[in-house]
This record gives C-alpha cells, sequence and structure tokens, in this order.
C-alpha cells in the first residue's frame, strides 16, 4: 500500500495549533507596528481572470469589448423551445473536461468551474504563491446571486421528471453559495477569511468592496475577489421570464427603443493585495482600488431609487477622496430596462452635476449580457481596460436618443480616451447599491 499513513489525531491537533498560534503572532506583531490599526492602506489589482460569453480570457474579452462584438445569441440547452426568451450572453466553446478531471466535475457546479477558470488566470499573472505567512494573512470574497442554479435544475427534473427517490451525494456541497469560494482556497491554499456575498446584482461589487475594506484595514495581504453566476438553464431563465423583464431579441442601454435585459453567465476574479506587498515583490499593478460605498434603498423589492443609487455613487467618491472632476469613465449598471436605465442616469447626473455633461458612461451588458451575481466581476474589466489601455468599451444596440438619458454613453463604437479615475456601478434587487472607485497606476 501506497497510502500515506494518517497522523496521529495528539499531532494533527497539535498542527492546527501550531497554525493558529503563528497566525495570533503575525497579528499582534502588525498591531503593535501600526499595520492593523493605521486605518488607510493602498490597495492594488494585481491579477485579472475571467471566463465570459465575449471569450474564454481576459484579452479576449478587451478585444471583443475594443471591436463592440456582442457575445449574446441563442441558448443552447435542454427544452430551450419550452422558453418564451431564447437568448443570452452564453459561453461558448467551454468543455469542462479540458480543464478538470471527472471527480472534480461532479463536485464543481459550472458556476464553480467558471470561478476556477478566471481565478487560475488571475493568480497566475500576479504570480502570487500563497504559501507561509502570506497564505495566514489571505483570503477569498466572492459574490454570486444562486450558486449552483444548474445543479439545482438537473436534480429536481431527476426527482419530479424522473421519479427517482435519490440524488448523487454531493448535491448540497455542488450547489451551496460558498462552493466556489471554498473549492478557490482549497486549490490555492488560502488560509484566511473565506465567505460569499449573495445581494442579487451587486453581490460581485460587495464582494469586492468588502475585500478592498479587508486589505486596506490592515487584516488581510490579498484577497481573491469578483463573482460568478450560471443560470443559463430551463429552470433559471424561466425564472426570469416570469418577472417580465427580458427582451426577446437584443439588450440596448440608454436606448429610446430599449425594451428589456438579457441574462448572461461567466466568472471574474482579481487579486486584490496590499500597495506595499505589491510593489515590495515588484508586482505589475493594474490598478489601484480607492474607494468603495454600498447604500439601501429601503423603498421597494423591485423597483430602483435614484436617490439610493446617488448616494451610493457619491458615497464611493468621498470614501476615495476623489472630486467629481477627477472622474472619466464610469461602466454602468445599464440593464436595458426603463426602470434602471432612468434611475441611473438621473442618479448619475445628481451626483455628478455639471460635470456630468463631460463624462463617458457605458453599459457593458449590451455585450455579454447580465450577469447578474456575477455581472460587477465581469464589468470591471471594463473599467481596467479604460484605466490601463486608455479604451472605452462602448454601449452597443445603441439606436435612438432617450431625453431621460441624455448622457455620453458612447454608443455603439469603443473610444480612445485618457482617464485617471472611473466609477463601477452596481444596483440590486432589494435596493441594494454598491459602487467602486479606481485610479489609474
Amino acid at each position: 500500500m501506497n497510502a500515506k499513513k494518517a497522523k496521529p489525531r495528539k499531532e494533527r491537533k497539535a498542527g492546527k495549533v501550531k497554525t493558529a498560534t503563528k497566525f495570533a503572532r503575525v497579528m499582534i506583531g502588525r498591531a503593535i507596528m501600526g499595520k492593523a490599526a493605521s486605518g488607510r492602506h493602498r490597495v492594488a489589482i494585481t491579477g485579472a481572470g475571467t471566463i465570459n460569453a465575449l471569450g474564454l480570457d481576459v484579452p479576449a474579452t478587451f478585444a471583443a469589448m475594443r471591436e463592440g462584438r456582442s457575445g449574446i445569441g441563442p441558448l443552447d440547452f435542454r427544452d430551450v423551445d419550452r422558453l418564451t426568451i431564447r437568448i443570452g450572453g452564453q459561453v461558448r466553446n467551454f468543455v469542462p473536461e479540458d480543464h478538470f478531471n471527472r471527480q472534480q466535475i461532479v463536485l464543481y457546479d459550472k458556476f464553480t468551474q467558471f470561478t476556477l477558470l478566471a481565478a487560475r488566470q488571475a493568480v497566475e499573472q500576479s504570480g502570487l504563491i500563497f504559501d507561509g505567512e502570506l497564505g495566514l494573512m489571505s483570503g477569498v470574497v466572492l459574490g454570486t446571486a444562486a450558486g449552483g442554479v444548474n445543479t439545482w435544475d438537473e436534480n429536481y427534473r431527476t426527482v419530479y421528471e424522473e421519479g427517482k427517490n435519490r440524488v448523487h451525494p454531493f448535491v448540497v456541497p455542488k450547489l451551496m453559495n460558498n462552493a466556489a469560494a471554498s473549492h478557490l482556497s482549497m486549490e490555492f491554499g488560502i488560509l484566511g477569511p473565506s465567505f460569499t456575498v449573495a445581494t442579487a446584482c451587486a453581490s460581485s461589487n460587495h464582494a469586492m468592496g468588502l475585500a478592498f475594506n479587508m486589505i486596506r484595514s490592515g487584516s488581510s495581504t490579498v484577497v481573491l475577489t469578483g463573482g460568478s453566476e450560471s443560470m443559463l438553464c430551463f429552470g433559471g431563465v424561466k425564472a426570469w421570464e416570469g418577472l417580465r423583464v427580458m427582451t426577446k431579441d437584443a439588450c440596448r442601454p440608454f436606448s429610446a427603443t430599449r425594451n428589456g435585459m438579457v441574462q448572461g453567465e461567466g466568472a471574474g476574479v482579481f487579486v486584490f493585495e496590499d500597495w506595499d506587498h505589491a510593489v515590495a515583490r515588484g508586482a505589475d499593478i493594474l490598478a489601484e482600488v480607492v474607494g468603495f460605498a454600498m447604500t439601501s434603498d429601503a423603498q421597494d423589492i423591485v423597483m430602483p431609487s435614484a436617490i439610493g443609487a446617488q448616494r451610493a455613487i457619491s458615497g464611493a467618491m468621498h470614501d476615495a477622496r476623489m472630486n467629481p472632476e477627477e472622474v472619466g469613465y464610469i461602466n454602468a449598471h445599464g440593464t436595458g430596462t426603463a426602470a434602471n436605465d432612468k434611475t441611473e442616469c438621473a442618479a448619475v447626473a445628481n451626483a455628478f452635476g455639471p460635470h456630468a455633461d463631460r463624462l463617458m458612461i457605458s453599459s457593458t451588458k449590451s455585450m455579454h449580457g447580465h450577469l447578474i451575481g456575477g455581472t460587477g466581476a465581469v464589468e470591471l474589466l471594463a473599467c481596467l481596460m479604460a484605466l490601463r489601455e486608455g479604451v472605452i468599451a462602448p454601449t452597443i444596440g445603441y439606436e435612438e436618443p432617450d431625453p431621460e438619458c441624455a448622457l455620453d454613453v458612447v454608443p455603439n463604437e469603443a473610444r480612445e480616451a485618457r482617464v485617471d479615475a472611473v466609477l463601477s456601478n452596481a444596483f440590486a434587487f432589494g435596493g441594494l447599491n454598491a459602487v467602486l472607485a479606481l485610479r489609474r497606476v
């Protein structure tokens, strides 16, 4: 037998105590040096990864955004002919067997698979290895609205349609919302705080905002953060059909001819890192995260509030110590619904005042669809492209100006422009708003 002999219980317990003791010493040492209480550590982004309808990595996604290319098309899955809505931002040319073995596929819902692939790209770009103290001082904070929807859908079929009385024993660990975060911590040896945020369409921005604050406070050195979603299955789309906010043809944010949103799927994962730690190891810093704010409308479960959104936008700038005149671009929530687009434009106009006329704002949902809990993570890529490459992603499908959306929405074609500061908006059902502020390095 080649199997390793299990360590005696006392030895295992001693190992855990030793690790916990080391962690405690690290935190005490930081507090003594003033690190844990210094208030505002700078936060760098040193890695980015994605898989979405526009591409299976960041370069492919950037190329599609520059070209204004749509990733929305006919849906391809079981029983799609029973749906009224048959288009979506579905990930194409993705073969799980190319990335995971049979045992892993049994355990990973599609949203977890997407997360792992995006995270591998981000960590590889960052050059980090999470061993020793870094593993102890790192965490994972991810956003998802619904977790393993494909697993729910498949197993409801097994029980209700096929009449079977048993499901696979790993159904619960496969569908749980924290599955992706837990698997990231295991894959990379991350021993600090790891958890999932579920706040509907603001999940990723809330997750990234919390990761930002964890590093800024000194409690973590590195956090893998972002979000993922995969609701493009019969049950997932059928549920959204019931809301009557979906379009049958195309997503046209801010256009007077818009008639609804389009669902998408995928993941975006980033390496948020303590600035001094990144500089000390010579990391390539993609951008700096400088502010975050979150608010609640406390008004309606589905209808957005311009006041709540405005407070989040202004709050993010205040947190970043940023004047409105410094912001050159906003990646909008921009769902293509009348309720969101008018409300968001009013919020931006009120938050920026006269500067709103000189501000560029676009919705990349027009290209990749609405990734629900994962949407803010993929959309942060457009912010990185603006800051790092000087290219503003367009709002495609724009046909006719809407007097209630009288902002520069970068219609149909990408634009070259140097911007030094950007915002990323996310506004969710339940009246939950989350806005991130970034600066160019």
